[in-house]
């Protein structure tokens, strides 16, 4: 995988899932599936350039560290920063969670490490001791050791056996245990062995150095030279005896730890390289650049085999061909394989071909410009390591009969036919330039070209048939010939023995490996799924996968495969889905009913996938359900008359069968007519019904009529009330008058008649 974005400057390997981070000078953090090629999300709380990154080993977080001086924990699950640790006074470089209790260690160029508790979000402890900026900082796996880097041109290791026992108070500084000096520059980067006494470093000296620790001190081993500019990171490999080293001159090395030398260099043109990860279970390394990163193995996985008499494999596993036995699952060892590759890193074979009349086997490889090996195994065991071997110069080899193979000379691009005796029998010149060549029938080739896939006679010198396609890697024949499956990196072309272009397969990943099941499907295996494919361009998924395979044979609803060690494995899958339609196809509808009645899938599967097709009149063949019938027949007609399509078959009918028929069709019309007496019952109900309806608005009507009659006759009753109350008033008013009128007489009265004097 490669990835185009701006300068990566951290990395990090989920132990489980296929996915990757990378932080961006940027201050974005990516999250990529390496298989998928496909960018999950993008974490943005930081403030200029990230440069420390790590995955939690066990729970779904990432802690992640910058330029802001800020540590931040993350759940990638929600994309919430949920811890920020604040204590840095300059950059932090590296961040990395400890492997069993809630600590994070940090490297900062304010010349500390820091030590953090994640549950109490504090630092527990100051690790004190660099005089210039530390650029990494790492726990060991086992034991209780800090490892830091500087550009003070020091390596030390920090013992924090006490913080673990919880005797060190944050104020107290831990013990440095060895300070290695060796390096003429500042140390960007050192890493420990996974399980070994070593530490590697790699510095601005252009140098990469080997040390070995005791229990009383460190010394340097070894250094290494090559790389023409800063060394900015290097780390060992976490399965083979190797050390990998990145630059700031644009390469990635590879070194042989036990031999110490130089194994391997690939070189980008424009690029430096700034930061390396190794992924701790796998074969898979990853390292940033100025514009991006790759991922990337340095060994091949798939392993070289040939099938032979459909129960035999052999195949190559750490420089051995080894045999295994379908039917039994025995596993032996048969010869030993030199030349391919080396002690640390195993460059496999590309190519395994098989002769059983001879008990010849040969061996091609990518190596030193491509050669083959041809070993004839003696059949007597008591003589089984007396091994003839024969080595030469070619792409590619096959045999294209019991004694003879074809060897590709690409240089010259001629074909030599040998004998068993590796002599030369003749050469051919091939009329399209050819990358590699697989066996095509007996005295036949296929041709690989980049863009173009050929089938050559070596008898009669022609070509027998011709086929654009990508370039392909892989060919994989039917059992009867009949039939190719040509596997480019993502699709599968399948083809005639005359190339004649059947379908082609899309894959948005790698396509691994695949196996023909009774010459008509092809089972075939992606990075994460096995699926099936047929020649008419039908496919489907049978099953997910953690880890790639490699299929080497498909049984029933078996399949035999190797994995990325090597191993052969036994999966079981349910091959339900492909049978039916297999025998659908070859219209074995016997076998088809036998599926349904044993409930191994759905009668309706099969009617819906017949009916998608469609075949609605093959699904008529075995339905019995009248009412599915007539679907099936309305999807192949509108004719009224479906006698013709299998509903019912007058010409075929015995009297009796006739005679059921008659009483069928006089009881389908009883149930006419009582469907229609029944309509008739309904429509009365609901005239009734709408009657009912009817009345019931009359009477509302009429209650909104009273009702509106009774306002009325309030609104009147106020009014009265009104006039009555102003009466009253009136009524009172002439009262009070009369009263006074009545007093004032009284007065009058009583002074004349001399009952009152004046002055009372």
């Amino acid at each position: 995988m490669e990835t185009a974005s701006e300068r990566v400057d951290g990395l990090s390997f989920h132990t489980k899932k296929p996915w990757i981070l990378s932080s961006l000078h940027s201050g974005e953090i990516l999250l990529w599936d390496y298989r998928a090629k496909s960018l999950i999300r993008t974490f943005d709380e930081h403030y200029g350039p990230v440069r420390g990154l790590d995955f939690h080993k066990s729970k779904p977080w990432f802690v992640s560290g910058g330029d802001d001086k800020k540590i931040k924990v993350w759940n990638y699950e929600t994309s919430w920063c949920f811890i920020t640790l604040f204590g840095h006074l300059n950059n932090v470089r590296t961040v990395q969670f400890h492997h069993e209790y809630p600590w994070i260690v940090s490297a900062s160029d304010d010349q500390t490490i820091r030590i953090w508790d994640w549950k109490s979000e504090t630092c527990i402890s100051v690790l004190k001791g660099h005089n210039h900026e530390v650029m990494c900082a790492s726990f060991h796996l086992k034991d209780d050791l800090v490892l830091s880097a500087s550009l003070d041109q020091t390596v030390r290791v920090w013992d924090i056996g006490a913080l673990r026992k919880k005797i060190v108070s944050p104020a107290d500084d831990l013990l440095v245990k060895y300070v290695l000096e060796g390096h003429d520059s500042g140390v960007n980067w050192a890493s420990f062995h996974p399980t070994l006494p070593l530490i590697v470093s790699g510095a601005d000296d252009r140098q990469v150095k080997l040390w070995r620790m005791n229990e009383t001190k460190a010394c340097e081993v070894v250094t290494l030279r090559g790389h023409m500019d800063n060394v900015s990171s290097v780390q060992f490999h976490a399965k083979r005896d190797i050390i990998v080293s990145v630059s700031e001159d644009k390469s990635i090395r590879v070194w042989h730890a036990g031999k110490r030398t130089e194994i391997q260099t690939f070189q980008l043109n424009h690029d430096r390289f700034r930061i390396l990860a190794v992924h701790p279970g796998m074969n898979l390394l990853a390292a940033g650049h100025d514009s991006g990163m790759i991922v990337f193995k340095l060994e091949r996985e798939r392993p070289a085999f040939s099938l032979s008499g459909g129960d035999s494999l052999f195949y190559v596993k750490d420089s051995f061909l080894r045999h295994y036995q379908f039917s039994s699952q025995e596993d032996s060892q048969v010869i030993p394989i030199r030349g391919f590759g080396t002690a640390s890193l195993n460059q496999s074979p590309r190519t395994l071909s098989y002769s059983p009349k001879e008990y010849a086997v040969l061996i091609s490889s990518d190596l030193y410009g491509g050669f083959y090996e041809l070993y004839i195994i003696p059949k007597d065991r008591i003589r089984k390591y007396f091994v003839r071997r024969k080595r030469d110069i070619g792409r590619s080899a096959v045999f294209i009969a019991k004694d003879k193979f074809a060897v590709l000379e690409k240089s010259t691009n001629r074909v030599l036919v040998k004998d068993i005796q590796d002599k030369l029998f003749k050469t051919i010149t091939l009329p399209i330039r050819t990358d590699a060549i697989f066996y095509a029938g007996t005295g036949n080739l296929l041709c690989i070209s980049e863009d173009t896939v050929f089938v050559f006679d070596l008898q009669n010198k022609a070509m027998l048939g011709e086929l654009r396609t990508p370039f392909v890697r892989y060919v994989v024949w039917s059992n009867d010939m009949e039939s190719v499956a040509l596997l480019s990196k993502h699709a599968i072309i399948i083809a005639s023995k005359q190339l004649v272009h059947q379908c082609t397969l899309e894959e948005t990943i790698s396509v691994k490996s695949g196996a023909w099941y009774d010459n008509s499907v092809f089972i075939y295996t992606t990075l994460n799924h096995i699926k099936y494919g047929f020649p008419n361009g039908d496919s489907g998924i049978i099953k997910t996968l953690d880890v790639p395979i490699y299929i080497t044979k498909v049984a029933g609803n078996t399949i035999f495969c190797l994995d990325r060690e090597g191993k052969n494995r036994v999966i079981t899958i349910d091959a339900t889905e492909y049978i039916l339609k297999l025998s659908l196809l070859g219209e074995n509808y016997d076998h088809v009913m036998s599926m349904i009645r044993n409930s191994e899938l759905s009668g309706m599967a099969a009617i819906d996938y017949l009916k998608q097709n469609g075949l609605s009149e093959v699904a008529l063949q075995f339905v019995e359900d009248e009412r599915i019938r007539l679907s099936l027949a309305l999807d192949i007609t509108e004719d009224e008359e479906l006698w013709e399509f299998g509903i019912i078959d007058i010409e075929g009918l015995s009297a009796d069968e006739a005679e059921r028929d008659f009483d069928d069709q006089e009881l389908a019309t009883q149930a006419a007519e009582r469907d229609f007496d029944d309509a008739l019952r309904r429509r009365s109900i609901q005239e009734l019904a709408t009657q009912a309806a009817e009345r019931d608005f009359d009477d509302a009507l009429r209650r909104r009529s009273m009702q509106e009659l009774a306002t009325q006759a309030a609104e009147r009753d106020f009014d009265d009330q009104e006039l009555a109350t102003q009466a009253a008033e009136r009524d009172s008013d002439d009262a009070l008058r009369r009263r006074r009128d009545f007093d004032d007489a009284l007065w009058r009265i009583l002074r004349r008649s001399g009952l009152l004097r004046e002055e009372e």
